[in-house]
């Protein structure tokens, strides 16, 4: 038997921080009509200026009315990841409740699709990323009422990522992800509420950032 879905009250919220690339993307909403996303470059100006753009964000709901957070995990740059994961997890500590930490190539694949209406529920859609020494972050996924993880993120070189896209066996959309993710944060908390709606109630140890290279420099 397949548990009840949940379901936000309308007077719950909740909360989005995309913060794995120069573009931090903040998203809240009620998922009854009410709801507002917003973007801020911010390069390394990130590591200061975070928290005080989140507290004026967050009004005029206030953090009492938060029923889960979501975060974009990584991969994309090592600083802001770390930022965006901890801030998060802080949140959800303090108030008692869920944090889900998402792939920043998830969120890129459904804000794709959303936006997209040529992508199909049959189509797979492949994701791409720079990386550093040469590499690529990669993944694969199937997108309908709910994602499957076709092939997980990875670091690849850009030969292997398409040794894998010549022998995949179906029909897949390519995505190359630029370096300003910040606006696929409203597919984050798409993502994160899909997962809400399975009863799904992942506490803030859970939440762990996705580096998939070891930082040797980073940008952000």
């Amino acid at each position: 038997m397949n548990p009840q879905p949940f379901f936000l009250d309308g007077k719950k919220y909740a909360l989005a921080i995309h913060a794995t690339s120069p573009e931090l993307g903040l998203a809240i909403s009620n998922f009854a009509g009410d709801e507002r996303c917003q973007t801020w470059n911010l390069g390394r100006a990130l590591s200061t200026d975070l928290h005080a753009i989140l507290a004026e964000f967050i009004k005029p709901q206030n953090w009492e009315d938060l029923a889960f957070v979501a975060v974009a995990k990584g991969p994309g740059s090592f600083t802001g990841t770390r930022i965006g994961v901890v801030t998060a997890r802080a949140i959800a500590q303090q108030l008692k409740i869920p944090v889900f930490a998402i792939s920043t190539l998830a969120a890129a694949a459904q804000f794709e699709k959303q936006r997209t209406s040529s992508i199909s529920d049959d189509t797979d859609i492949a994701v791409e990323m720079p990386a550093q020494r040469g590499q690529i972050f990669a993944a694969i996924y199937k997108l309908s009422t709910q994602i499957t993880v076709l092939l997980p993120d990875a670091a690849l070189t850009p030969e292997a990522w398409q040794e894998t896209l010549q022998k995949w066996p179906n029909p897949y959309h390519l995505i190359r992800v630029s370096n300003e993710l910040g606006a696929s944060v409203s597919a984050l908390l798409q993502l994160a509420y899909l997962d809400w709606q399975k009863g799904l109630q992942p506490t803030w140890a859970e939440a762990l950032p996705f580096y998939g290279q070891h930082p040797v420099s980073d940008k952000v």
